[in-house]
């Protein structure tokens, strides 16, 4: 009966590690098979992923290199047929849609850094920012220090939210940080005087205030209070995707390719309002960019 029993725990345990080995399939096994190819978009984070509200269709700067990434894979299997699947991601859910293996990449502005990795991968960045201040124009705020006192709101689930409670407690600064659901709702939020500004990555503020009706009746200000590589967040245990997806990353980059698909929404005129925000490459990036790795010191 022992012999039996033993027999039985054997057979079952070998059924879960054959149910599991199946469960976790590489992203390049699983399009080969047939499957699709997730990619995860956000909804307001100009000019990386957004909706152009002319089209109803998300696009942007991470959306471009993400489809690059996509007709990578497509050959690299030689599915032809391969479906693409598009699905928005917020700041709050982006990580775990990724971890949870719902998408393959998220194309967004989604900073690398340490905490996330525990949970994650990221390849090569395709931007180098930081947090600073979205004030109206007839604000006096110049920098956080003036916000004793004052309200300031950044989004749920992003490094400059965490950076400001962080200062805030630090320097006994008095202020009352709070969240918002996305970036939209927080620039919505300076323009109706609910908050007194927004922190966040300083080249979606220009972005986002480009995109406002009005959009001299905001500023940026402030010195940088973080530093923020931006990257395609990738699966964490797919080795053989992610090598391929760095692979194009760093040839995209070395080659030059990159610095098109840059310009076209950095220095060209974007949807859906034609804006544009005349942002060449920065010191920070470009010099990152002479020895790309997906290796960063946050």
């Amino acid at each position: 009966m022992k012999v039996q029993h033993w027999g039985l725990a054997w057979g079952l345990a070998a059924l879960c590690c054959a149910v599991g080995a199946s469960a976790q399939a590489s992203v390049l096994e699983r399009v080969a098979g047939g499957g699709k190819l997730v990619i995860a978009y956000r909804e307001s984070s100009v000019p990386f992923s957004y909706i152009d509200s002319q089209s109803g269709k998300p696009v942007g700067y991470a959306l471009d290199l993400c489809l690059r990434m996509a007709e990578l894979v497509r050959k690299k299997t030689g599915k032809k047929d391969m479906e693409i699947e598009l699905v928005p991601v917020t700041p709050a859910n982006r990580i775990a849609m990724i971890e949870q293996g719902k998408a393959d990449m998220e194309c967004g502005s989604t900073t690398n850094n340490a905490e996330r990795r525990q949970k994650v991968a990221f390849t090569i960045p395709h931007f180098i920012t930081g947090a600073r201040l979205l004030v109206k124009s007839s604000s006096t705020i110049d920098r956080v220090e003036d916000l004793n006192g004052k309200k300031l709101v950044s989004t749920k689930g992003t490094t400059p939210l965490k950076a400001a409670d962080q200062a805030n407690r630090e320097r006994l600064m008095g202020i009352t940080v709070v969240e918002a659901p996305d970036h939209a709702k927080a620039v919505e939020m300076v323009e109706k005087g609910e908050a007194d500004a927004f922190v966040m990555d300083d080249v979606l503020l220009y972005g986002l205030a480009a995109g406002r009706p009005d959009p001299k009746a905001l500023k940026v200000v402030g010195r940088f209070m973080t530093t923020e590589p931006l990257a395609i967040m990738l699966p964490k245990n797919d080795p053989e995707f992610k090598k391929l997806v760095d692979e194009e990353m760093r040839r995209l980059i070395t080659s030059r390719e990159i610095y098109p698909i840059y310009d076209k929404w950095f220095n060209k005129a974007i949807p859906p309002n034609n804006t544009v925000l005349s942002l060449p490459v920065s010191y920070l990036l470009r010099d990152f960019w002479k020895y790309p790795t997906d290796q960063v010191p946050f």
